[in-house]
């Protein structure tokens, strides 16, 4: 029996907690995001951020499975979060020092890693729900509701006690990390990644997320506002960015870079691979159970663009008609104060890939509008938060004479961290 429930349709049932499993005290959240990303923004530096990030889900996944079971980790585009089954902490918290280290180190990226027991969230009132989305042949990617993921994020950002010190370390998974795909223009106008998170950490919360979503539907279908399309667009480059050679140069199960020649080694794979991958898509070449004509079509299909951390976190490709009234449907329900939210808007979606066997048709592909779309996000995301808290902690403050305190401070107080 498998140790968490599968999703298959998203628009009906990512946002309902019935087909979730609430992680009980023995699970733990291992946390991971980019420090400095306003400085690395600056220095051009957008795809070295996806990368690690999408590193940090290769090796986690590679680290907490159990059997053959699939690891529940999900990209965030400067960092990323996954579920530890009991008995899985050490390897976790092994994986998440060597990460650090590696990003550090070898991709001048910092990288600030933590691991939060599910127990420490269930005490303050906090729960934790999981589930699979499986995008077809058992690839899939995790997927969260509940407060207790956006305060785990929250307590490792804000409490050096939750973090885990980097230290060098085997990184296996990380070799299946690339990203030699052109940026993808948007179709229908432009790119819009969205992050939502309810204000209330409890059922009405959630209900309100579901609302939420629903209404995003409603606006546009969001199967239909996949950024990659069907594959139609999908260019792989050739030769390859330099960027994107030296970020696989540096990406080694090992977690370090190596000498020039393992340097050198990665590069010619890397350029070797893509080449044959220009020319089979070029000409339609199938080569043993490798079909260029499936691979554009499932790669469009696996991709994260629509995942729930605790809320939605969407990439879609929408009309400027369509961006409009989804930013306004968020603005509204945040002036009503039962979400927060950020949105930015790209000119092109960016991929990065963890390709296990292309052969036997194992592969999922990380999105991101491009220029940090999800980290732009989650700036305003936050801007809005600490606008929020300051508001409702003047209203609590207010009724603390008679003893109230209402759900919206209940949640502020909740997502602070522990001491």
């Amino acid at each position: 029996m498998p140790l968490l429930p599968v999703i298959r349709d998203f628009a009906a049932e990512a946002s309902d907690p019935r087909f979730y499993a609430m992680l009980g005290g023995g699970w733990s959240l291992a946390v991971a995001d980019v420090t400095g990303s306003t400085r690395l923004a600056g220095e051009g530096r957008h795809r070295d951020v996806n990368f690690v990030a999408a590193g940090v889900v290769a090796v986690l996944s590679d680290a907490v499975r159990i059997g053959q079971e699939p690891a529940a980790c999900q990209f965030g585009g400067d960092g990323a979060i996954a579920a530890v089954p009991p008995g899985r902490e050490d390897a976790a918290r092994a994986a998440l020092s060597a990460l650090a280290h590696w990003s550090a180190a070898v991709m001048d990226v910092p990288l600030r890693v933590g691991l939060v027991p599910v127990q420490a969230l269930l005490d303050q009132g906090l729960e934790v729900m999981a589930a699979l989305h499986d995008v077809g042949n058992g690839n899939s990617f995790g997927l969260f509701l509940g407060a207790g993921v956006v305060a785990a994020d929250a307590w490792v950002k804000e409490d050096a006690s939750w973090r885990v010190a980097p230290q060098p370390g085997p990184l296996p998974g990380l070799e299946s990390v690339s990203c030699r795909w052109n940026p993808v223009p948007p179709r229908r106008g432009t790119v819009l990644c969205v992050i939502v998170d309810a204000v209330d950490p409890g059922a009405a919360g959630l209900l309100e997320l579901a609302r939420v979503q629903r209404a995003i539907e409603a606006i546009v279908p969001t199967a239909g506002a996949a950024p990659l399309g069907v594959g139609e667009r999908l260019e792989a480059r050739w030769p390859p960015a330099w960027r994107a050679l030296l970020m696989e140069a540096r990406g080694g199960r090992n977690g370090d870079a190596g000498g020039w020649a393992t340097r050198v080694r990665r590069v010619g794979q890397a350029m070797a691979g893509s080449g044959l991958l220009v020319l089979l898509l070029k000409l339609g070449w199938r080569l043993g159970g490798f079909d260029p004509r499936r691979y554009r079509r499932h790669m469009a299909e696996r991709t994260d663009f629509r995942k729930s951390a605790g809320g939605p976190r969407l990439v879609l490709d929408v009309t400027a008609g369509e961006a409009d009234a989804i930013e306004s449907l968020l603005a509204d329900a945040a002036e009503a104060g039962s979400i927060r939210y950020g949105t930015a808007r790209a000119d092109a979606t960016t991929v990065t890939c963890l390709v296990g066997d292309v052969t036997a048709d194992r592969h999922v592909h990380f999105v991101d509008g491009a220029g940090l779309g999800f980290w732009r996000a989650s700036v305003m995301l936050k801007a809005m938060k600490a606008r929020q808290g300051d508001k409702v902690r003047d209203q609590a403050r207010d009724r603390q004479g008679d003893g109230r305190m209402d759900g919206a401070a209940r949640g502020i107080e909740a997502a602070a961290p522990l001491n």
